[in-house]
């Protein structure tokens, strides 16, 4: 019988320079709409380091990148790849890891837009693999718009959907089901946005099975360069009111409620040393709550 394998670092290494690829891709597009718009606003990037664990001499870091324009009031895209040692109590609940293996390694890509304009979508979206004693890629991306047009949801599942049904049949009904249960605020009895797709744990034992996900997980931030950029172009000239408004700063609060009790990404990051800034890029520029 074939051991599980336990040295990704070449892998870590391959998923690091796609993400950084894409990162790079999504924040010239971003840019171009912004010029499109009559605005010179770019992204500024800010690199960032994560202070080792005891016993670690590098524990890795990041780069924040961010951008505050004429449609795009608020975006972040941030990549990082950090390494080191669980907290006992918090390793416990992560996938492959335990007190006595606390070890793991982590890239990925996160992306937050809060837009200008009500009728254009907020949007999130992210991939990582992750290594403990395990190996896996998850991720996903979802809309939240505070006014939504039935165009502008189909088109984003719709991209999903053939990423999806690239790889497996199955995946797009069940990653669409998860983001449903999983983007909804218990407290609000609200769904954040209007869905997408979120998935995890999609383990990694051999080289075969890094690839094929690897693949997936590629096709996933290609769906979202294929339809977000559209439907921003498709909304950013609409006219809107002061209730549009206040509508948008009201969703922005269901957001930062969200993003703050209950998102995976925010406790992993300040569970494991994140930077601060970066982790809590996702959070709108101005909300409101009644």
């Amino acid at each position: 019988m074939t051991e599980p394998k336990t040295d990704w670092t070449a892998e870590t290494a391959a998923a690091r320079e796609w993400f950084e690829q894409l990162r790079t891709r999504i924040c010239q597009s971003f840019e171009a709409i912004e010029r499109e718009a009559g605005s010179d606003a770019a992204f500024e990037y800010t690199p960032w380091t994560r202070e080792p664990d005891e016993g670690e001499t590098d524990g890795g870091g990041g780069t924040r990148g961010v951008m505050k324009g004429k449609i795009f009031e608020k975006v972040g895209v941030n990549v990082s790849t950090v390494h080191g040692r669980f907290k006992p109590e918090f390793a416990a609940t992560i996938n492959g890891a335990s007190a006595e293996h606390p070890q793991f390694t982590a890239t990925g890509i996160s992306l937050v837009a809060h837009m200008a304009n009500p009728h254009v979508p907020a949007v999130h979206m992210n991939t990582r693999f992750l290594t403990t004693q395990a190996a896996w890629f998850g991720g996903g991306g979802d809309l939240n718009p505070p006014i939504p047009y039935e165009e502008d949801t189909a088109q984003f599942h719709e991209a999903f959907r053939k990423a999806c049904e690239g790889h497996d049949d199955a995946y797009y009904p069940r990653f669409k089901k998860w983001a449903d249960d999983y983007f909804f605020i218990p407290h609000r009895g609200v769904h954040r946005g209007v869905g997408g797709i979120f998935y995890d744990h999609l383990e990694c034992a051999d080289e075969r099975q890094f690839a094929d996900n690897f693949a997936f997980t590629r096709d996933v931030g290609e769906a979202f360069l294929a339809s977000f950029p559209d439907i921003v172009r498709r909304r950013m000239d609409h006219e809107w009111d002061d209730a549009d408004y206040a509508r948008m700063l009201e969703w922005r609060g269901r957001y930062a409620e969200f993003n703050l009790v209950h998102d995976r990404g925010t406790l992993f990051g300040l569970k494991t040393g994140g930077n601060i800034d970066a982790i809590l890029m996702s959070l709108p520029p101005l909300a409101a709550w009644n």
